[in-house]
């Protein structure tokens, strides 16, 4: 991890050569998600090849750029698509925008992604607000030499995700006739989608929803010090009683059409945060 703290100064002088804002909040825009980015008032918009030490998004419906500028009177940095393990990343380079967004001074990340849903309760196009996760991607962002500098060797996961923003999101849901559901995330590498099997095992263990994303993002952002809160949009049903083959198309055109159900709670979680900090500022 030593070689982490360079990279991170480069990327950030990259960044504030094209803007000169500190933000207060990075965003992580997940598989058929993109169009939240429509609502902000861009500033700049970098792609990822430009910035030093950033991989290239290779995934299906992720654009892969780096939108700065303001949402809901507030200063943000968004990921217009993501990294992923099974893009022969390693961890560490997936996870450098989180600790590029922390460096530049972010205070908040937000996180979504599309995930199949394992929960019977739960139905393709619901949200879920992430609680709690679980990770066997067989692998942590965190693992070789800390740098004390980017944050403590073995950081405290007792409450991942700010659970103020969690009952927060939960009642702008309500508040919209959102369906919404508090649940478990469980990562895995991919990119092959479970068998029955594992399917029966993920939720035995405890987990709603399934995908290959987002935790080492939060891994990294509870290791430097982010309040993070996740969203998940289901995508897809995977019960093992009744699993029908997956359709990539169909999981992102489900994605799409949640797409204005997700950016209402997220537009609702950074108003929640600008009235905070309004009320802070007084």
């Amino acid at each position: 991890m030593l070689e982490l703290f360079n990279q991170i100064e480069e990327a950030c002088q990259f960044i504030r050569g094209h803007w000169n804002q500190v933000p207060h909040a990075g965003i992580i825009l997940g598989t058929g998600l993109g169009p939240l980015v429509e609502q902000i008032e861009a500033e700049a918009t970098i792609d990822y090849e430009q910035i030093p030490h950033f991989p290239k998004s290779t995934a299906v419906s992720h654009r892969g750029r780096l939108v700065c500028g303001n949402l809901c009177g507030l200063p943000v940095m968004v990921m217009e698509g993501r990294f992923h393990m099974y893009e022969g990343y390693p961890l560490k380079k997936i996870t450098l925008p989180v600790r590029v967004m922390r460096h530049l001074g972010a205070q908040l990340l937000i996180v979504s992604n599309a995930a199949g849903g394992m929960n019977p309760y739960f139905d393709c196009g619901d949200i879920v607000v992430i609680d709690d996760h679980i990770n066997l991607m067989g692998d942590n962002p965190l693992i070789g030499i800390n740098d004390d500098r980017l944050g403590p060797r073995f950081p405290d996961m007792c409450a991942p995700y700010d659970h103020v923003l969690i009952n927060k999101a939960m009642e702008i849901a309500r508040s919209n006739n959102i369906v919404a559901h508090k649940g478990v995330f469980v990562a895995v590498a991919g990119p092959n989608l479970e068998t029955r099997a594992e399917y029966r095992f993920l939720r035995a263990i405890g987990a709603d929803v399934v995908g290959m994303s987002t935790v080492p993002e939060v891994i990294v952002a509870v290791h430097c010090g982010l309040r993070t809160i996740g969203f998940s949009v289901v995508t897809d049903m995977c019960l093992p009683d009744a699993l029908e083959p997956a359709n990539v198309a169909k999981i992102i055109a489900t994605a799409n059409a949640a797409e204005p159900s997700l950016r209402s709670l997220v537009m609702g979680v950074l108003d929640f945060e600008f009235q905070r900090l309004n009320t802070d500022n007084k």
